[in-house]
C-alpha cells in the first residue's frame, strides 16, 4: 500500500480571488466545488496524475500569523524568464517578501494573501517539472522527514542530507517534494499543507493505520463534519488522507 501526493491545500480569506491569482500565475484552469472551495489544475489535466500537484484553495476566516512552513517554488528557464515572471506576478498582485533570505539568486514573493513562494533562477533539474518546480516543507530534520514520507508515499528519494531531502514521483514527472532544514519551530496549524490519496481499491482505514505506524499522529481537530482523515507527520505538519481515487 502507498499514498500519492495529489494536491496542496491552501487556506484563504477569499478562495475565488486567490484562485484567480494562482490560475493566472501558473496558467492553470479553475474549477469550483461550491462556495468556499476553488480547485486549480493544468488545462486538459486528468486528476489525479503525478505530472502535476494541484491546488485546492479553501475559505477560512482565521488570519495568517506566521511564515508558512509549506510553500511553492516556481521554475524558470532563463534569467530573462525569471525577471519577466516576477514582473508579471507583481502585476497580478504579488509582492516581494523579506524572510531573512539575504542575497540569493531566487526571488522570494508573497501572493495577495501573504503566502510566501519563490521564483527560482533557472536550474536544469527543474527543466521538466512544469510551472511548479517543487513543493517545499520547512523542517528540523530532513532525513527523518524523508524516511517518513518516502515510506508514506510511492515517491522516489533523490537526496537526503542534514540540510535537505528531495523526493519525486517514481514516474519521474511533475514537481519535486523538498524538505529543507529550518530551525524555526512550528507554532500554528499550517495554512498550507499536503493532501495525499491511497490508490483505488485500497482501504483508507488500513492506510491510516499504516501511516500511524510509520510515525504519523492524529492532531486535535473536530473530524465530525469531514469525510477525510487529518493526520500530522513526525514534525507535527498536518496533512489530509483523502479517499481513494
Amino acid at each position: 500500500m502507498a499514498t500519492r501526493l495529489v494536491q496542496i491545500n491552501m487556506k484563504a480569506h477569499d478562495d475565488a480571488a486567490l484562485g484567480r491569482f494562482w490560475a493566472a500565475a501558473l496558467g492553470w484552469g479553475i474549477d469550483s466545488e461550491g462556495p468556499g472551495v476553488t480547485n486549480l489544475e493544468p488545462l486538459g489535466f486528468s486528476y489525479p496524475d503525478p505530472a502535476a500537484v494541484c491546488l485546492d484553495i479553501i475559505a477560512r476566516p482565521e488570519p495568517k500569523t506566521a511564515k508558512n512552513r509549506v510553500h511553492l517554488d516556481l521554475a524558470t528557464t532563463s534569467a530573462a524568464h525569471q525577471a519577466e515572471l516576477v514582473a508579471r506576478l507583481e502585476e497580478l498582485g504579488a509582492t516581494r517578501a523579506d524572510i531573512g533570505q539575504g542575497d540569493v539568486p531566487w526571488t522570494v514573493m508573497a501572493d495577495p494573501e501573504g503566502n510566501e513562494f519563490c521564483v527560482l533562477e533557472p536550474r536544469p533539474v527543474y527543466g521538466d517539472t512544469g510551472p511548479v518546480a517543487a513543493v517545499v516543507v520547512d523542517c528540523a530534520d530532513p532525513r527523518e522527514m524523508a524516511r517518513f514520507w518516502g515510506r508514506a508515499m510511492d515517491w522516489k528519494l533523490h537526496e537526503a542530507t542534514d540540510e535537505q531531502a528531495t523526493l519525486r514521483s517514481a514516474r519521474g514527472v511533475g514537481p519535486y517534494l523538498e524538505f529543507v532544514r529550518n530551525p524555526d519551530p512550528k507554532t500554528v496549524w499550517n495554512r498550507v499543507h499536503l493532501d495525499v490519496r491511497p490508490y483505488p481499491g485500497d482501504d483508507p482505514a488500513t492506510e491510516e493505520t499504516r501511516l500511524r505506524a510509520l510515525g504519523a499522529t492524529v492532531p486535535d481537530f473536530d473530524r465530525s463534519a469531514i469525510s477525510w482523515t487529518i493526520l500530522a507527520d513526525p514534525e507535527g505538519n498536518e496533512f489530509c488522507l483523502l479517499s481513494p481515487s
